[in-house]
């Protein structure tokens, strides 16, 4: 698989955090730590479901780990607030950039069960080709938070 885009929207939210300069989120979200950890640990489990793809083991996809909020709080915690956070997910998304560089057509086409929350609310419950389901991550997921983060930032 191509990860241009992947990597470009990468870039592009790792730039929104170096540029720091969040403010505290609206009642019941995230703060940046939050939104950063969370990626982190969603890197962590879309590299092991690649990995599982690639080794052409039968896996399942859940990000309930990367949204449960104690587990985002260790993680910062564990990395010394945001500068730490930002680093393990620069190692983490350049981790999972390269797996999926490895990807090919058959592989993308792998029916992965899938199973993605978004807070409350399960977003997809059902087997999707591995591809599609990084194709969400890369068009819709990191460019949300990406626009989320933006929205932390006082207006000047």
């Amino acid at each position: 698989m191509d990860t241009a885009v992947l990597r470009a929207a990468y870039d592009v939210l790792l730039a929104e955090v170096a540029a720091g300069g969040f403010g505290p989120p609206p009642p019941g979200d995230w703060t940046a730590e939050q939104v950063v950890a969370h990626l982190t640990l969603n890197d962590d489990l879309l590299a092991t479901a690649t990995e599982a793809v690639l080794a052409g083991a039968p896996w399942a996809y859940y990000n309930h780990n990367a949204v449960h909020t104690p587990e985002l709080n260790e993680l910062i915690s564990g990395c010394g607030g945001l500068a730490g956070v930002a680093d393990r997910l620069r190692a983490s998304s350049q981790r999972l950039c390269n797996l999926v560089d490895r990807l090919d057509v058959l592989a993308a086409d792998t029916p992965v069960e899938t199973h993605i929350r978004d807070g409350d609310r399960i977003v997809v419950d059902e087997p999707l080709p591995w591809g599609r389901t990084l194709d969400i991550h890369e068009r819709v997921h990191l460019p949300a938070h990406t626009d989320q983060l933006r929205a932390l930032r006082p207006a000047a």
